[in-house]
């Protein structure tokens, strides 16, 4: 036993949503970093500003002193420039020769070998286990040609501290903004999308038998192209039941009389008791059995040329030698009515797009009629052109068609009042059917013979 599993089907409303939401998460996330370096940057700016200030504290406690530089801070001065909730400071001042003039010795100095000391230094270090910033500057003196340098040292509590309640400031809002779109978007697709629902469930509603055309009243305009495709295939399926249901209804009354001829003769032949009586009423079940056998015939194609229309996949078919067999095949039923046929093509090979079967059945009942209805002694010519258009055409010498009855011919068992023979009036109309199928005109005149001509739209 064979389990077919249900194919995933994607959620359009999901789909919208993921759309719109992640693109805005995506843009929420590279602002957050964008402003994570602009608040860095603005914090060290801020907060260097402050550790320069400390170095410059710093620099006028140096004084000069007999051509000597000392340094004399006063414990206020110290307990000021340390004093800090958050972070510890540190701070070293060296002479020019590495002279340790007061601070912490082991505060790190730039090691860059290139310093241009007509500016503060910031660098970043590590001091006690402990992430530090720290500013370095040069002290000059105009009556003294030693350098004082000053290194002042900050662990980044403070500045981590502010950069997160920055971020926080700035990310907290925009989460929260994300998350209100988010429902405000789902709330609005569901509410948009909420006629989608009562179509389907207007769809849903409908019985086998409602085929009318789906209501476009309060269908979104995007939509609009979905429910006139809807309607335009629904029309189609319409026509089709009705083409089928009037072909089903022809076909039963067609059926009908030959079938109670046929019961009719076999009745009084069953009532004749010397087979020599019998023989007429045998003639006419004959008679009755092949007209319903060739009715029959034309009934199956035409049932086959119309459900094939707009779904049948035509292939390449070399028309002048499906012509020339065709022929070929109906010469002893020609010689029975004391006619002959004949062919005539302007090349070997003659090639459209089509159903050889249905095409085979087209030339058959062009030639069935015309045997039917030419004249003894006579002939019937099918040829074939290419110019300007490929064009089959089938002459008769037969006592033509009248101009007021050529519409008439095409329609289904309709025949000429009066005409002779047998026929059940589907001839021509599987004809009609099976060039349309080809997308091939036809045409009919009958002011001398009947000739049949069918136009195909060109080569494949």
């Amino acid at each position: 036993m064979t389990v077919l599993k249900r194919q995933k089907t994607n959620s359009l409303k999901t789909e919208i949503l993921f759309r719109l939401v992640i693109p805005l998460i995506f843009f929420v996330v590279v602002d957050t970093v964008l402003s994570y370096f602009v608040t860095v940057h603005y914090v060290d700016r801020a907060y260097d500003r402050w550790l320069l200030d400390s170095a410059r504290s710093l620099g006028q406690e140096i004084k000069v002193r007999q051509h000597k530089v000392l340094v004399e801070l006063p414990p206020e001065a110290l307990e000021i420039i340390k004093w800090d909730e958050q972070d510890k400071t540190y701070f070293k001042i060296i002479s020019n020769g590495g002279e340790v003039l007061a601070g912490d010795p082991q505060v790190p100095e730039p090691l860059a070998p290139d310093i241009d000391w007509s500016r503060p230094i910031y660098v970043n270090a590590t001091l006690y286990g402990e992430p530090v910033r720290i500013v370095s500057m040069r002290i000059t003196f105009i009556d003294t040609p030693g350098q004082v340098f000053i290194h002042v040292a900050e662990t980044l509590n403070k500045r981590r501290a502010m950069m997160t309640d920055i971020l926080l400031a700035d990310l907290i809002p925009q989460v929260v903004f994300v998350i209100l779109t988010a429902i405000y978007l789902l709330s609005g697709l569901k509410r948009g999308l909420q006629p989608l629902h009562t179509l389907a469930k207007h769809i849903a509603g409908r019985s086998s038998r409602d085929l009318s055309p789906i209501p476009e009243n309060h269908v979104f305009l995007e939509v609009r192209t979905l429910t006139d495709t809807i309607n335009d295939i629904l029309e189609q399926l319409t026509l089709a039941i009705a083409t089928q249901q009037r072909f089903i209804a022809n076909a039963a009354h067609q059926l009908r009389t030959p079938l109670a001829g046929l019961k009719l003769q076999a009745e009084r032949a069953l009532r004749e008791q010397d087979i020599t009586a019998m023989q007429p009423a045998l003639i006419q079940v004959q008679n009755s059995a092949d007209r319903m056998s060739h009715l029959t015939a034309q009934l199956l194609v035409l049932a086959r040329s119309e459900p094939i229309r707009g779904g049948h996949e035509l292939a390449t078919v070399d028309l002048c030698g499906l012509a020339k067999k065709t022929c070929m095949d109906w010469v002893p039923k020609a010689l029975q009515h004391n006619m002959d046929i004949s062919f005539d093509s302007q090349e070997e090979s003659m090639l459209v797009q089509g159903d050889e079967v249905l095409l085979r059945e087209l030339l058959a009942n062009l030639l069935d009629n015309a045997l039917m209805y030419g004249q003894g002694q006579g002939g019937v010519t099918v040829s074939l052109e290419r110019t300007p258009q490929i064009c089959l055409t089938v002459c008769d010498n037969g006592p033509g068609i009248p101009d007021a009855e050529i519409t008439k011919v095409l329609e289904r068992f309709y025949r000429i009042p009066g005409s002779p023979g047998n026929g059940c009036g589907l001839g021509l109309a599987i004809v009609k059917e099976i060039a349309e199928l080809h997308n091939a005109k036809l045409k009919l005149s009958g002011t001398q013979g009947t000739q049949v001509q069918v136009l195909f739209a060109g080569d494949p």
